[in-house]
């Protein structure tokens, strides 16, 4: 059960033998939906790979107990979920004799709910994983089997992590699926005090507030590319910005949200404690660019005060 790339790896390593003698009874991912700039009615890669496969595809618009009925009759003994979409039922949970299992892409408990690659990058952590938990009635609550970490690099946005992450699923699976099928699988429960949680993200998130500090904000910037993306106002121009780093600099060197110029390749911005340094920018209509190309067709001048928005807090 999936619907988004991320399952591709997972998907291949098993459909290729590389985690035990499984065979993949059928594929349930979202319904196809409008994509694209002309909203075309298109199926998502989860669905095409099945298809590619001849592996049933199933798309219903919920788990209604209409899906329990069709799994009790393909008979699976286990089901693999990854960013499927949509919530299952105690029922249906209770279905395979080998449970369900998620693939989740935190370190559990930290970063249960929708947007734990991008809340992982803008709080600034230095690694990150994908856990292999036990599906249960409350979201990502369940007892965990395993996890596989990976670093997170200072410049790496969320579509670096969650690369990182797709791949990570392959050790992970080829190390536990074995245990899953043979009922010798013992996942450790989670402690439901150290959880941190997660909510979807929305365009509103996307603003910067340059009293913060450069680090905060240049983490948010990579966090939040290239969904919902982070941008400033210049005049009546929104500029969104692609790629962040900061220089962690004592004292000031101008107001919060002042231009400074071009520095080592970015547009260097003053806020609240160091200097961020915006790498990519874009205008409405146009293409991302590395800050020197931007700002040679494009100018902000030195001595603006860029408006400081409230940032929403990402995790709770």
């Amino acid at each position: 059960m999936g619907s988004d790339p991320i399952a591709l790896p997972a998907l291949n390593a098993i459909a290729d033998g590389r985690c035990g003698a499984i065979d993949l009874e059928a594929i349930y991912t979202q319904p196809d939906k409008p994509r694209g700039r002309g909203k075309r009615i298109e199926a998502n890669a989860i669905k095409l790979w099945a298809l590619e496969k001849k592996l049933p595809v199933f798309q219903p618009e919920k788990t209604s107990k209409s899906v329990r009925l069709e799994i009790e009759a393909i008979d699976a003994d286990a089901i693999l979920v990854m960013a499927y979409g949509h919530i299952l039922s105690q029922a249906l949970i209770d279905t395979p004799a080998c449970g369900i299992w998620n693939l989740h892409t935190s370190l559990l408990p930290r970063y249960r709910g929708a947007s734990p690659i991008q809340s992982a990058i803008a709080s600034g952590d230095s690694e990150s994983g994908v856990s292999l938990m036990k599906v249960v009635r409350a979201m990502d609550a369940g007892p965990i089997l395993d996890v596989e970490r990976v670093r997170i690099n200072k410049l790496d946005t969320s579509i670096d992590l969650e690369e990182k992450l797709s791949q990570a699923c392959v050790p992970l699976l080829e190390r536990n699926m074995e245990s899953v099928f043979s009922g010798e699988a013992h996942p450790a429960p989670q402690d439901d005090a150290a959880a941190t949680h997660v909510r979807k993200l929305v365009k509103a998130d996307g603003v910067l507030d340059f009293r913060r500090s450069a680090v905060e904000l240049a983490n948010r910037v990579n966090g939040l590319f290239p969904w919902p993306g982070t941008r400033f106002e210049n005049g009546d121009d929104v500029i969104k910005v692609g790629l962040a780093d900061a220089w962690e600099e004592s004292g000031t060197r101008g107001a919060d949200g002042e231009v400074l110029g071009l520095e080592d390749g970015g547009l260097a911005i003053a806020c609240g404690e160091g200097v961020l340094l915006l790498k990519r920018l874009q205008r409405t209509g146009g293409k991302m660019l590395d800050a020197a190309e931007f700002l040679r067709g494009y100018e902000i001048a030195n001595g603006v005060v860029l408006e400081s928005k409230e940032m929403p807090p990402l995790v709770s």
